[in-house]
């Protein structure tokens, strides 16, 4: 390394130098935080997606059982109201 003094031509490049370092820094860590947040997301929506997967399969067997349901009280309904068609109307003479 020289023994000069530093000229301000020399300080002008050096400080541009480590203007372009810095630069070049702040752009490598923006990308790898941008990254990172896409990861996250990506984590994310996938956990969601899964719930949401799970949840239908949970909801479609309860609406399958309640429609069992309906379809069995509907029955019983109908057959009680012959019972009662019967106990109220006289008998054919």
């Amino acid at each position: 390394m020289d023994e000069r003094p530093a000229t301000k031509q020399d300080v002008i490049e050096a400080n541009n130098a480590l203007r372009d370092e810095l630069v070049e820094a702040n752009h490598a860590l923006r990308d790898e935080l941008v990254e990172t947040i896409r990861d996250s997301e990506t984590k994310l929506l996938k956990a969601f997606y899964t719930f949401a997967e799970s949840n239908q399969a949970r909801l479609t067997s309860v609406e399958t059982e309640a429609d069992a349901m309906r379809k069995r009280i509907s029955i019983l309904e109908s057959r009680l109201t012959e019972v009662e068609k019967r106990l109220n109307m006289p008998p054919a003479a």
